[in-house]
């Protein structure tokens, strides 16, 4: 097998440098968070809602879950400062957070698909 030479230049288009520990403790919490499918349909859902906020009973419906489970996952979102909340009377309305999910994009377009170049031959 040979050896990839280590060259500085291979990764001189990084837009930003690695992340620290606590950038890493912090973006874990989130990518646990949208681990679940469930979770990631709720957040799917709140973000593609026009208007940028949704009812928790718009949610509730569209999955064969009890409302407290339901209201467990967004407490998950919720923590990992993906959604924040209102109450409002009765219903409870929940939003994106932007920063936490402008880190996550940043992180994502800056990382995903770069390779090593793969020296042939």
């Amino acid at each position: 097998m040979q050896e990839l030479p280590v060259d500085a230049s291979c990764c001189a288009d990084l837009a930003a440098a690695p992340l620290g520990e606590d950038q890493a403790v912090e973006l874990a919490a989130v990518f646990k968070a949208l681990g679940d499918p469930v979770r990631l349909r709720l957040l799917s859902m709140i973000a593609s809602r026009a208007g940028g906020e949704v009812c928790v009973c718009e949610l509730t419906p569209a999955f064969a879950l009890s409302q407290p489970t339901i209201s467990h996952h967004l407490k998950l979102l919720r923590q990992a400062k993906l959604v924040d909340c209102e109450r409002r009377g009765t219903w409870v309305y929940y939003w994106l957070v932007p920063e936490t999910t402008d880190k996550l994009s940043s992180l994502l377009a800056g990382r995903i698909g770069r390779a090593l170049p793969v020296a042939t031959g």
